[in-house]
């Protein structure tokens, strides 16, 4: 007999051993911690692995269902309940991977909202933080992270080179970004003459705090799409989107696209495929 939380901590050992990325481990745990507080609700105190059962992690999603909680939402934490009890198998605290038998909840596929090039340079000139209209300048033209741009470091962004060197992004991969001829003189006046002398390595730095966070950026952003008086939610991952978009509207190859936003499959990258309403009248008429 098992207690679930003791089987949870050696899950999440398991993982930091095999490298698995501090934004993954962060997610597992917080799902696996849900899923425990509903069994411990369900059962009226602590439950043993083996007394998992295939409706409990039903029941888990309904609730999940019932709380407003979106269906991509609801996928991710099946995907964690089946990682996390296939790891249960393999080192035989149990006899199956329960979770391979619940349905997992149908998802709407959406097409990515993204800018127009017109749009992100109306976007660009209308922020009057310099910092960060640099960052998004950079966003726009790498299809970076937010979390991958605002962790360069000055070793890892090569402007000699003009490469940009992406280290332990998602899935805890590397990668190689080159510098734009658009990006580069951008960049290089930045270092040049708008960088603080600070004592941070980080390559975006403020003079207060020698690092910029994502929910500043994001923060910024809000208020300048809302001063253009747009209607659409503008965010910095929105950049990254049109980042592929764009390449592929220029039809730049998959496989390239691929590589540059450091996608693991090609599946996940041919979402940018999709296509505007004036393309759409433009094939039609064709005939």
């Amino acid at each position: 007999m098992y207690p679930f939380t003791n089987i949870v901590e050696k899950f999440l050992q398991h993982m930091e051993a095999i490298d698995r990325s501090p934004e993954t481990i962060s997610g597992y745990t917080k799902d696996l911690a849900a899923f425990n507080r509903f069994l411990e609700r369900k059962n009226n105190g602590p439950v043993y692995i083996d007394e998992v059962a295939v409706g409990d992690i039903e029941l888990f999603l309904e609730e999940l269902k019932k709380q407003g909680q979106a269906p991509a939402s609801r996928s991710r934490k099946l995907y964690t309940l089946r990682s996390f009890f296939a790891y249960a198998y393999k080192k035989e605290f149990v006899k199956r991977n329960i979770a391979l038998s619940v349905e997992p909840p149908k998802l709407q596929q959406k097409e990515r909202t993204y800018l127009s090039e017109q749009e992100v340079m109306q976007l660009i000139g209308a922020i009057q933080h310099d910092l960060i209209r640099i960052v998004v300048l950079t966003l726009y033209y790498t299809g970076l992270r937010i979390s991958e741009c605002l962790n360069l470091t000055l070793d890892t962004v090569d402007l000699d080179k003009k490469m940009i060197h992406v280290v332990a992004g998602k899935g805890n991969k590397d990668r190689y970004v080159p510098i734009s001829d658009k990006l580069l003189p951008i960049l290089v006046n930045y270092v040049q003459h708008q960088r603080p002398k600070v004592d941070s390595d980080y390559f975006f730095a403020t003079s207060k705090t020698g690092m910029l966070s994502p929910v500043y950026v994001n923060r910024v952003l809000g208020e300048t799409v809302e001063k253009l008086g747009w209607k659409k939610k503008v965010t910095a991952h929105i950049l990254r989107h049109s980042f592929a978009s764009q390449l592929v509207k220029k039809e730049v190859n998959l496989v390239k696209i691929q590589k540059l936003l450091g996608h693991s499959s090609l599946k996940v990258t041919s979402i940018y495929t999709h296509s505007n309403m004036e393309e759409l009248s433009e094939a039609v008429n064709v005939l």
